[in-house]
C-alpha cells in the first residue's frame, strides 16, 4: 500500500511506515534544513520541498497518478505546545487544517494525523474540531487519543495526539482497540544506549562501536557496517562538568535544568528547540547517566528510535532539531502495522466474498 507523507521533516513516521510494510509515493515538506538529509535515507523514495498549503489536485496529480492509499503527517506543533506561549495568532496552527484538505484531495483509504497533547486542550480542540469536520461523510474518525511511545517499546516517555480515520467508501473502519493493541517490551536507557560507551572515531571522522550490543534493542539498532555519524560529544567548561558531576541520576542540574538520564528509566520527551526564525534556542538536552555531559545526538536518535545507519545534519544543533521534531519510528511502526494488518484482512475477506458470489451467479 502507498502513502502521502506530509509535514516529513527527517522521516520519522516514513521510516516507522517502512518498516511496517507500506511504500511512500511522496513525502512533502518546507524546512530545508529537517528535511536535508531526507533523501540520503529514502533514495527512492520522490521527496517534494513545498508548502503543504500550495498542494493543489494538479500537483498531486503530477506526482502520484495513482493516488495513495494513506495520508500520514505530523503537522508543526509549536502553536499548540503547552510548553510554549500558547500564541492563538502563530501561522502555524493553520497547517493542521492544511492536512485535511489535502486528505480530501486525495481521497485515500485512512489516514494518521500526530501531534502533540496540547492539541485537545480547550484553547485549542476547536482548531482540530474545526479541521475534521471540513472531511467528509464517508470518514470515520477514531480519537483524538493521546499514546505514549515508551509503551510500544521505545526509551523514550513521549506523548503525543493521534488521530486516524477511514474512508468507509473504500475500506472497512477499523477499531481504535485493533490500531493500538499489542504486547511490546519494555526498553530502557541502558537497553538504548550503553553499548555506545567507548565508541571511538576513526580518520574518516566516522565512529566505531568498542563494545558488543547489551540488548535486543542495540542490537538492532546497530549499522551494518560497524560505522556511524553524529556521535561527537560536547566539551563543557571546567566548572559546568563540575556542576553536572554533583546531579544524580533521575536528578536535575539547578542551572541549566538538564536532567539526568537513569539506565534503569526511560529518557524524557525530547524537544526541537527553534529554527533561526523563531530565536536559534536550542532546548535542553538530557545528561548521560554516567558522564558529566549533555547526550550525543546519535544517543538522542538511539533514544527516539532512529537506528544507527540513520543520517542528520551535520551540526549538533540542527541534528537534535530532527529528532525532536519527529515521530518515534517505534510508535508509528506499530500503529502502521496494525493497520496494514487489518486492512490486509478486510481486503482479502472481501476478495472471497466476491469470488463467492461469482460462482453463485
Amino acid at each position: 500500500m502507498k502513502l502521502l507523507d506530509l509535514f516529513s521533516g527527517c522521516g520519522g513516521l516514513t521510516l516507522g511506515s517502512k518498516k511496517a510494510g507500506f511504500e511512500t509515493a511522496l513525502a512533502v515538506d518546507i524546512d530545508p534544513i529537517l528535511s536535508s538529509s531526507f533523501n540520503i535515507n529514502f533514495p527512492g523514495i520522490t521527496f517534494l520541498k513545498s508548502d503543504v498549503s500550495l498542494l493543489n489536485h494538479e500537483i498531486l496529480s503530477d506526482f502520484i497518478p495513482d493516488g495513495v492509499d494513506g495520508v500520514i503527517g505530523g503537522p508543526p506543533c509549536q502553536g499548540f505546545s503547552g510548553i510554549g506561549k500558547g500564541n492563538a495568532f502563530d501561522p502555524r496552527r493553520e497547517l493542521l487544517k492544511e492536512f485535511f484538505r489535502v486528505v480530501n484531495l486525495v481521497n485515500p483509504k485512512f489516514f494518521v494525523m500526530e501531534n502533540v497533547p496540547g492539541l485537545i486542550f480547550p484553547n485549542n480542540k476547536p482548531v482540530l474540531d474545526q479541521a475534521l469536520s471540513t472531511l467528509g461523510s464517508d470518514w470515520e474518525v477514531l480519537g483524538p487519543i493521546v499514546l505514549d511511545a515508551a509503551d510500544y517499546g521505545a526509551p523514550t516517555k513521549r506523548r503525543r495526539v493521534f488521530v486516524f480515520g477511514f474512508n468507509t467508501s473504500k475500506t472497512m473502519s477499523l477499531s481504535l482497540e485493533d490500531i493500538i493493541s499489542g504486547t511490546y517490551p519494555r526498553t530502557t536507557v541502558r537497553d538504548a544506549i550503553h553499548d555506545l560507551k567507548g565508541a571511538y572515531q576513526g580518520k574518516d571522522g566516522l565512529w566505531r562501536y568498542k563494545r558488543k550490543a547489551s540488548s535486543p534493542y542495540s542490537f538492532k539498532m546497530r549499522s551494518a557496517s560497524g560505522k556511524f555519524s553524529g556521535h561527537q560529544l560536547t566539551k563543557h567548561k571546567h566548572e559546568v562538568e563540575s556542576r553536572f558531576a554533583r546531579v544524580p541520576q533521575g536528578g536535575v542540574d539547578p542551572v541549566g535544568k538538564h536532567k539526568r538520564l537513569e539506565w534503569s528509566g526511560f529518557c524524557p520527551t525530547l524537544r526541537a528547540g527553534t529554527g533561526a526564525d523563531k530565536g536559534s534556542f536550542q532546548s535542553v538536552r538530557p545528561l548521560h547517566p554516567d558522564d558529566n555531559r549533555v547526550i550525543t545526538p546519535r544517543e538522542g536518535a538511539r533514544l527516539q528510535g532512529f537506528p544507527d545507519d540513520f543520517i542528520f545534519h551535520e551540526t549538533v544543533w540542527h541534528s537534535f532539531r530532527m529528532i525532536g521534531n519527529s515521530v518515534s519510528p517505534i510508535i508509528a511502526e506499530a500503529l502502521l502495522k496494525n493497520i496494514a494488518n487489518g486492512l490486509e484482512k478486510y481486503a482479502a475477506r472481501t476478495a472471497s466474498a466476491n469470488t463467492e458470489a461469482c460462482a453463485l451467479a
